[in-house]
């Protein structure tokens, strides 16, 4: 049996599209995501899927525990739950910022908590964070966002290097506009109306199935080889 891949935020858009890619390589996975139904209609094989809040410790270690009982260790956590709240500064939520930080920071926190001390006992393991390129620059009415996904390549980047001499990967994936039911999130109509059509200059975002594909990428190079980042975008996408 080949090894167990958990994956979080696997109820749509990107985690979804990984978990689907890894099933059909013939990986045991571990979906978490606040909604149950939508995993379990993915009908995977060899695969569980546990409703979670990913910024709970306890309930995250239950469920990783639990699957590694019947499909062994955790050999890939992708850590893919995230929103995006996007808002004006002068205006926008405190209750939004905390949520954005909670999910984005402390549910990438929570399940590398759990596995990262057995892989480095094991001495292999990766644990891929899908960050942003919101990581990497900023953008207008994404002031938390930004923050909560420079913090995730900040915190990935530096326990890449606390843990690489116990043969254990750490890799971001930034990638720039993507379809998916992020955008959603959002409350107010004014900025959803205007990023929805400037993303139709850019002729829409990335399938997620390529995302997925960098993932794959990444995860099967030989356990010696670390991708640090891999960053990608539309090729319209200017910014």
């Amino acid at each position: 049996m080949k090894k167990l891949i958990v994956i979080t935020g696997a109820s749509s858009g990107i985690g979804a599209t990984i978990a689907k890619t890894f099933a059909d390589l013939g990986h045991p996975t571990l979906l978490l995501a606040r909604r149950l139904e939508p995993m379990l209609e993915l009908k995977l094989v060899n695969s569980m899927a546990m409703s979670v809040d990913v910024t709970d410790l306890k309930a995250v270690e239950t469920a990783i525990r639990k699957a590694e009982q019947v499909y062994g260790p955790t050999d890939l956590l992708v850590n893919c739950a995230g929103v995006m709240l996007l808002g004006h500064s002068d205006t926008q939520s405190f209750s939004e910022w905390e949520h954005m930080l909670d999910v984005n920071i402390k549910g990438v926190l929570t399940g590398t908590h759990v596995v990262l001390h057995d892989m480095i006992t094991a001495q292999r393991g990766t644990i891929i964070n899908i960050s942003s390129i919101a990581g990497r620059k900023t953008f207008d009415q994404h002031s938390v966002y930004c923050g909560s996904k420079f913090a995730v390549h900040a915190i990935t980047e530096a326990m890449r290097k606390e843990v690489s001499a116990s043969n254990v990967r750490f890799i971001t994936i930034a990638p720039g506009v993507v379809e998916t039911p992020l955008l959603s999130h959002t409350t107010d109509a004014t900025i959803i109306s205007d990023y929805t059509q400037w993303k139709q200059t850019i002729e829409s975002g990335l399938d997620p199935q390529i995302v997925a594909d960098c993932v794959r990428f990444a995860y099967q190079q030989p356990q010696s080889v670390c991708i640090r980042e891999i960053v990608l975008a539309k090729t319209k996408q200017a910014d």
